[in-house]
C-alpha cells in the first residue's frame, strides 16, 4: 500500500515564478537569471519522465491548458490524491490561481483505466480560509494509516480532521520552522515516509515533546529514522517518493541537488531499503519551490 508503481504528472505550458504562493514559501526565488523558465522547466519535466520510465515506473502524463494560467499545475499532489479504495480527494489551496488546477477531465482519464469510486471535494474549505494542499501539506503512512502535518498557513486542522474522517486515518501534528523562524509551508519538504524508513530534518521541530511523539510513532511502526540537517532540507532533500516500478523493485526518487546533498552514509542506509533515481530538475526548484516529490501524484487507484 505504502508505494505505487503509476504516477500522474502534469506537463507545464505556461510555468513561472508565482507571486501569490511566495509569501508562505521561502524556498521560491524570483531573483533567478533564469531567461525562459517554460522552456527550461519543460526540458527538465520531459527528462524527469524518461529518467521514470526508463526504471521501469508507470507515468501518466497530462499536459497543462494555456488558459486559465496555472505557474504550478507541475505538482499537482497539491491538488489531488488517490486512494485504494477507490476514493479521489480534491483539496482547498491557499493561492487563488492554484484552485484553478483543479480538473474534472483528469479525473476522468483515470477513470478510464482505474476504478474510480467516489469523488471526495474538500475544496469547500476554502470559503472559510481554511487549506489542505494534499500530500504536500500531510505525509502520508499510507500501510498504518497515519497522517503527519506540519501546521501552516496551508494547512488546517479541520480539514485535516474531514480528510481523515473520510480516509479512516489518524493524524499527528506538529509544528516545524526553517532557520528564520519561519512555518515551513508543507510537510512534505521536511519529510518522506518510505515503507521502512523516513527522512526527516529534526531540527526544524522545537518543540522538545512533538518530537518525541514523532519518534515514538516512527519507531512504533518501524521506521528507521535518517535524519538530514536544515541545509540538506534547503537542497529539497527531505523532499523524496519512494515508488516500485514494474518489476516490483523499491526505488527511492529526488532531484539531483537533494541526491547532492546527502552523505555518503545517507546515502547507503537509504539504498538499503530502495535504490535511489535522481534528476535535474533545478528551474523547477528554484523558481517553483517544490522538488521531485511535489511533481508526482501517486496514483493508488484500483484498476479495473
Amino acid at each position: 500500500m505504502q508505494t505505487t508503481s503509476t504516477l500522474l504528472m502534469i506537463r507545464p505550458v505556461r510555468f513561472g515564478f508565482n507571486k501569490q504562493t511566495a509569501e508562505s514559501n521561502a524556498f521560491q526565488n524570483a531573483g533567478s537569471d533564469i531567461l525562459d523558465a517554460q522552456s527550461a522547466a519543460l526540458a527538465e519535466f520531459d527528462n524527469f519522465v524518461q529518467v521514470l520510465r526508463d526504471n521501469g515506473v508507470n507515468v501518466m502524463v497530462v499536459d497543462d491548458t494555456p488558459e486559465p494560467h496555472t505557474p504550478d499545475s507541475i505538482f499537482p499532489n497539491n491538488w489531488i490524491s488517490m486512494h485504494e479504495n477507490g476514493n479521489v480527494l480534491l483539496y482547498p489551496m491557499q493561492a487563488e490561481n492554484r484552485r484553478l488546477e483543479r480538473r474534472e477531465d483528469i479525473i476522468r482519464k483515470l477513470d478510464e483505466n482505474f476504478a474510480v469510486k467516489h469523488t471526495i471535494d474538500l475544496s469547500r474549505f476554502e470559503t472559510d480560509n481554511k487549506y489542505l494542499e494534499g500530500t504536500g501539506s500531510m505525509v502520508l503512512d499510507r500501510d498504518n494509516k497515519i497522517a503527519y502535518a506540519s501546521l501552516s498557513p496551508r494547512t488546517d486542522t479541520d480539514v485535516l480532521k474531514a480528510f481523515a474522517d473520510a480516509e479512516g486515518y489518524n493524524v499527528l501534528t506538529f509544528s516545524a520552522f526553517d532557520q528564520n523562524d519561519q512555518a515551513i509551508y508543507h510537510t512534505n519538504v521536511l519529510m518522506c515516509i518510505g515503507r521502512q524508513f523516513v527522512v526527516i530534518c529534526l531540527d526544524s521541530i522545537k518543540n522538545e515533546e512533538e518530537k518525541i511523539r514523532l519518534k515514538q510513532s516512527f519507531a512504533g511502526n518501524n521506521k528507521e529514522i535518517v535524519e538530514i540537517t536544515f541545509g540538506q532540507m534547503n537542497h529539497f532533500a527531505g523532499n523524496m517518493l519512494e515508488v516500485q516500478n514494474a518489476g516490483g523493485e523499491h526505488i527511492l526518487v529526488m532531484s539531483a541537488q537533494a541526491f547532492q546533498s546527502l552523505t555518503g552514509e545517507q546515502i547507503d542506509r537509504l539504498e538499503h531499503y530502495a535504490r535511489i533515481v535522481y534528476s535535474d530538475i533545478k528551474t523547477i526548484e528554484t523558481l517553483g519551490g517544490g522538488s521531485a516529490r511535489c511533481m508526482l501524484a501517486e496514483v493508488h487507484l484500483p484498476q479495473k
